[in-house]
């Protein structure tokens, strides 16, 4: 199953009004914590799996990249991130990740955003990704966190008066396809247990360097009272692993 809500009009327009679509990478709740995990991109080839609107390539290309590749299975997505990226040294192609194939080292970094709760076989990334990975390269991404995908809703039980009672959690160990709902759309996601997620990388040959689940920084509680909700379960799972020589 090859998920792309994304070409939808009606879904597509909701994604574009959505705050980190209009925002970029310092609107997205994750990225104080996920720019750390991403290596120094000087001089690297890097690959973008999923790559939306390009915000990443772009981050890349400003941060000295020497070729930007990203993928993405929604073509709309890719038309925004071609109006949007002005670096020569940035390439969009349109994939699903579970299509795409390059020569054994062809990229020093690869990198993916939210994306890999959409493919089915984690463990079949993790391993080409390794083949793709130049030694010493690094393999940088962020998915929903188990936690938040295992229920399937994803979203919160409710009292009578509709106050948020706590998150459901259920069928932890049951992984599969979970329907969303998303931007008040369905959407297909495929939940993994957060051993799935490690033990793939280990078995691949990776080397774990940094494992975060990120909470919303002081600015964002202040700003946005809701926000303080984000503290009382995982949204997001960081993880940076290494292709050791």
């Amino acid at each position: 199953m090859k998920e792309n809500k994304y070409d939808d009009e009606a879904f597509f327009e909701k994604y574009c009004a959505f705050p980190r679509s209009v925002g970029g990478l310092t609107a997205a709740g994750e990225w104080h914590e996920f720019r750390k995990l991403l290596p120094d991109f000087a001089g690297k080839r890097v690959l973008d799996m999923g790559c939306g609107f390009g915000w990443h390539c772009i981050y890349a290309a400003e941060q000295g990249a020497k070729t930007v590749l990203g993928t993405d299975i929604s073509e709309k997505m890719l038309e925004k991130a071609r109006e949007m990226t002005d670096c020569p040294d940035v390439v969009y192609k349109r994939a699903a990740i579970e299509d795409l194939s390059f020569d054994a080292e062809s990229f020093d970094a690869v990198i993916s955003s939210l994306a890999l709760h959409y493919v089915e076989s984690f463990a079949a990334v993790c391993s080409s990704v390794y083949d793709w990975l130049a030694p010493e390269g690094t393999f940088a991404f962020s998915v929903e966190h188990p936690v938040f995908t295992a229920y399937g809703t994803q979203d919160w039980f409710y009292g009578d008066d509709g106050a948020k009672l706590h998150w459901p959690v259920d069928r932890y160990f049951s992984e599969g396809w979970r329907d969303a709902v998303f931007l008040g759309e369905q959407v297909a996601k495929h939940h993994k247990t957060l051993t799935t997620y490690l033990q793939s990388l280990i078995d691949a040959g990776f080397s774990l360097e940094a494992i975060v689940e990120p909470e919303p920084t002081d600015e964002m509680l202040d700003a946005v009272p809701e926000m303080k909700d984000e503290l009382r379960r995982p949204m997001m799972l960081l993880v940076r692993a290494a292709k050791r020589a």
